[in-house]
């Protein structure tokens, strides 16, 4: 699987997306996230086009 994560240079405390978006504490970040994924063995793109390259890769791979 792999996966694209956008907002990684979103600054803390901005909201984002819909109104009850918001980056605090630590929670809810796009670093967050993307530790999480990866932790579940999912490639991380780091922009849309480099995530579809992941998962051309692991589909000629299958």
């Amino acid at each position: 699987m792999s996966a694209y994560i956008a907002g990684v240079t979103a600054p803390a405390g901005k909201k984002m997306g819909h109104a009850g978006a918001i980056v605090s504490g630590g929670k809810g970040t796009a670093q967050g996230k993307m530790d999480a994924l990866k932790s579940a063995n999912v490639m991380i793109g780091l922009n849309p086009t480099e995530a579809c390259e992941l998962m051309a890769q692991i589909i000629s791979a299958l």
